[in-house]
Order: structure tokens, then sequence, then C-alpha cells
């Protein structure tokens, strides 16, 4: 009867340190490696998927672009300074169109799985809001900000 009470309390022992999941927690803690093709790197992970190009001045898309980034964007955001987030004169020649886009459509993923988001999230401590903008929104800023280039 001894030797049966002795061999459950090894088979429990053994399967209580033996079931430990299977992996190290620190492995189940990592986040899994997101590959990126070559127009995401370059232009943002997000709904728009084809490059973006502002060649000709819309006054009437500046001024609507303007206008939502004052109600939108300006209590992170400033023109000609770093604020909670970076300024924005000059945008352009650190960023495409199309990565400003994704950007300001799906700053969520972007802070997450895009490099250069999860530099901007690491150097400004905040990440940046999703304002639920419509796509058109989105362009109207970003024909704003390629207006404030110097």
């Amino acid at each position: 009867m001894k030797t049966i009470k002795v061999t459950a309390l090894l088979t429990v022992l053994i399967l209580a340190v033996g079931c430990g999941g299977g992996e190290p927690q620190s492995a189940k803690n990592k986040a899994p490696k997101v590959e990126l093709n070559a127009f995401q790197l370059e232009h943002g992970i997000g709904p728009i998927t084809e490059v973006v190009t502002i060649s000709e001045i819309d006054a009437a898309a500046i001024e609507k672009g303007e206008n939502i980034f004052v109600m939108n964007c300006s209590a992170c955001h400033k023109v000609d300074e770093r604020y909670i987030g970076p300024a924005m004169v000059d945008v352009i020649g650190r960023r495409s169109p199309t990565y400003m886009m994704n950007m300001i459509l799906n700053p969520d993923e972007m802070v997450k799985k895009h490099p250069e988001g999860k530099k901007m999230l690491a150097e400004f401590l905040s990440p940046m809001p999703n304002q639920n903008l419509s796509q058109e929104d989105a362009h109207a800023v970003v024909q704003y900000l390629v207006s404030l280039k110097k």
C-alpha cells in the first residue's frame, strides 16, 4: 500500500514539474517578428497600398487639411517645434505622403510593427492616437503638411 502511495506521489510531482507549458516564460512574452515588404518599409503599414503623390497645389484641400490639423493634431504637434510629437515643418523631407497617410490612418500598427514608428515611439514616449479620419481627410492633412515645406 505504501508503495502505491509513493508511486502516486512521484507521478504527481513529475507531472507538475514536467508540465510547465513547453516554452520558457521569456519566449511566451516575445511578440512575433513582423516581416514587412519593401513598400511597407518605405510607405508604412495601413490602408494606403499605392504610392500617393501630391503634385499640384489644391488651396481648398490645404485649407481643409489645416482645419483638420488644428482640430485633431495640434494638441500634440506644432509646426515649427518639437512638442508631444515631432515638428511638422519639412515632414515631407523625412517621410513620403503615403507614409504620412498610413501613420495618420493606422498609428497603432505603425508604432507596434514599423521600424520608424517604433523609433518615434521610443523618442517621443507617447503613441499617436487614432483620430479616425477618412482617407480623404488624411489626404487633406498631408496636402497641408506638404504646403509647410520650407
